[in-house]
């Protein structure tokens, strides 16, 4: 008996998934209709602008405008004053929230709101009785530079509610009033 040859490939076979390749791996999600907040960089923030900030939650969150909701979300926004971040005004949505803030500068403002996205996870969570993911995205961040943005923005953030939910009268789970005390000129003249 002879015994037979067996031929073996001399290089390692390539893979077909993987590598460098045109199209590998995950598939990008910037810039598509309902695909989440595209990862670009953050314009430059003086001290001086306030900036409107916009937040969606993770699909598997309960409504945020429910009394139970409330008392979890609340103590987050009421003690987010940080060194050089402070929320002044928000609105809280069924999925979102809308925060107008103020940041020394870009590095405080995404401190800041980094922070605030981890004690709302907790809070949320802990309702919730479960662990996971909170926030959906990354936050959208728009800065305000003129009086009239300001005074346009405070408005849609205190009519919101009536548009979405025809809650009429003031509402319960807008800020009426400052959270903490404007630094910037823009917020203290028309907020």
């Amino acid at each position: 008996m002879r015994q037979l040859r067996l031929a073996l490939p001399k290089t390692k076979p390539k893979p077909k998934w993987g590598g460098k390749r045109i199209g590998a791996g995950r598939p990008r999600q910037d810039g598509q209709p309902g695909k989440g907040m595209p990862h670009l960089r953050r314009p430059t923030l003086a001290a001086r602008f306030p900036v409107h900030a916009t937040w969606r939650m993770a699909p598997t969150v309960w409504n945020l405008r429910s009394r139970r909701s409330w008392k979890a979300l609340a103590p987050a926004i009421y003690s987010s004053e940080r060194d050089g971040f402070r929320v002044v005004h928000f609105a809280i949505m069924g999925n979102h929230v809308h925060l107008m803030v103020e940041a020394s500068d870009e590095l405080r403002l995404a401190r800041g709101m980094q922070g605030l996205g981890v004690r709302i996870a907790l809070r949320l969570n802990r309702m919730m009785n479960r662990g996971g993911r909170v926030v959906g995205d990354r936050y959208h961040a728009r800065i305000l530079r003129t009086p009239s943005e300001v005074r346009n923005v405070r408005r849609y953030l205190l009519a919101n509610a009536e548009q979405h939910f025809g809650a009429s009268g003031p509402d319960p789970y807008t800020s009426q009033h400052p959270v903490a005390l404007p630094h910037t000129w823009l917020l203290r003249m028309n907020c």
